[in-house]
Order: structure tokens, then sequence, then C-alpha cells
């Protein structure tokens, strides 16, 4: 699927955020590219601003790309120290729209593929200002790097960590998480539904999260797309404690030998058409 056939499946929705990385570079004037000092969530990796793990490449070198494609490559680098004495032997990349591009409702799309290895944790997901889980998460796409199955799930007061409200989609045959595909979620006022390829996978309405809370998502939220080692969501599937929390040796060889990286064709938002708090430029 072409980004305009995703395009044209909707009359609700105007394009209001779009990057295929055709730029050479990461395009800074709509994404932070974010650095991390401490440990979070049990991950193995610090996140730095380096073009070792964020890069773009054009797109005669993707095979299926539309333009470039942004590649996020996690690099093995014993002892890395950050500024406050933590110390890593992975790094890593995390991007956000953070204070440049946030919405409200619509639809925030994401063309991938991912790779195999037991104990990757990339997402692509969506983040409200304000103080966790009140403001609310969306997680368009989690994978722990079984290429069988990606996860959506949502977080807010009274439905998170362990609790979130998620679901998984399986894939069949060859057609699997490391092929291109395109993750989605359409988000109403009283809805979120999440979507694999156009297909809907698991939809969240407004008295599911009022069973375990409240709903969390009126607000603003901006985009996030990162690239974690191990950590609670890897280790929950696989239970690895060594070398790495979440993060096994066969994982660690390919990372090693650079096998190990997302690659994103394109990203977009369509806002609900007449919604006049669609969009903020901060």
């Amino acid at each position: 699927m072409s980004p305009l056939d995703f395009l044209s499946d909707s009359t609700e929705h105007e394009l209001i955020f779009w990057d295929d990385f055709s730029l050479g570079q990461l395009d800074r004037s709509k994404w932070n590219v974010r650095t991390t000092g401490k440990i979070h969530n049990n991950e193995q990796q610090a996140y730095v601003d380096s073009t070792e793990t964020i890069y773009i490449l054009p797109e005669q070198a993707i095979p299926g790309a539309t333009n470039g494609a942004l590649v996020i490559h996690p690099r093995y680098h014993p002892g890395f120290k950050t500024p406050e004495g933590e110390s890593f032997d992975f790094v890593s990349g995390r991007i956000d729209t953070n204070g440049k591009f946030d919405f409200k409702y619509g639809s925030a799309a994401i063309r991938m593929k991912l790779p195999t290895g037991s104990g990757l944790w990339p997402a692509f997901w969506a983040l409200g200002y304000g103080k966790w889980p009140n403001s609310g998460e969306i997680d368009i796409m989690e994978y722990v790097g079984e290429p069988d199955w990606t996860s959506g799930a949502v977080h807010g007061p009274g439905y998170y960590g362990e609790s979130g409200l998620v679901n998984k989609k399986f894939f069949t045959g060859s057609n699997d998480a490391t092929s291109w595909h395109i993750y989605s979620v359409d988000w109403f006022p009283d809805k979120l539904i999440f979507k694999v390829d156009g297909e809907t996978t698991y939809r969240v309405t407004h008295p599911m999260t009022r069973f375990f809370g409240s709903w969390a998502f009126d607000d603003n939220k901006y985009l996030l797309l990162n690239f974690a080692l191990g950590g609670t969501y890897p280790f929950k599937t696989n239970g690895v404690q060594t070398p790495y929390y979440g993060l096994p040796e066969s994982t660690v060889q390919s990372i090693k030998t650079n096998q190990i990286k997302i690659i994103v064709d394109w990203v977009q938002v369509r806002g609900l058409k007449n919604n006049p708090k669609v969009q903020t430029n901060r």
C-alpha cells in the first residue's frame, strides 16, 4: 500500500504531518533527537544524538522504500558513560515531535519494517503532556523481536504498566513483521482503533477505560519513535536475565555484527476535518 493509497481511504481526515525522509538527513524542524542518561524500564541502551544510530538512506539503498528511509540502528558500545555517570553497553536512537508537532484526534501512521531478535523493543507511540499516566499514552506499534506479532496498547489512569490495555496482531506466513507494514491508530473522541495495513486489530472505547479509571485521550499528543534493547516488556516475553535483562546473547551478537535496525519509509498524521484543535505547532 502506497502512502497515497493510504491517504485516500478516508474523507474524514486531512493531512497535517508528513515526513518521507527525502531530505538526506533528519528534518529537525519536525523531530527532536533525545538523549538519556539514566536507566528506564530496565532497558539496556543509552539514547545518543549520533548519525551512527539515526541516519537517512536514499530509496535506492532500501528496496521497497518510497523516497528516502529513516534508519535507527542500535550499536554495541561497551562501557559507554552518560553525563549522569550511568554505564551502558549499547547506544540507540529516540526521536519525538514534542514542541514541534502535536495533534488531538485523527489518524497517525507509520510504514516500517522490523528486524528479528528476541529482546528488541522498538516502538512508535504518542504521548500527552503532563504527568504520566494521567496524560495518556497510545502505543501504535510495539515489538519485542518475535516476527510473528506486534502489539498496540493504551495507558492511562488506572490502566498502565502491567495493567495497560493491550492487544497483539499475529502475522502468518512469510509476510511477518520483517516485511513492510503500515501501523496506524484512528483516534476519535470516544474510541481508538488500531490497524495494521488498514485492517482493524484492536478497539479501545471510552467505557473500557472508565472501567479501570478514566479516559485520557481528549488532549493533544506528540509522536515518538525509539528503539530500546531489553527491558521490562521483552523480559515478560522471553524471561532472559543474562547476559542482559531481557536481551539474550544471540541478539547481542546480531547487534555486534550490525544486523539490527528498524527502517521507516514514512510517518504521517491526518487530522479530523473541522476539528478546531486538530494540530498545534508549538
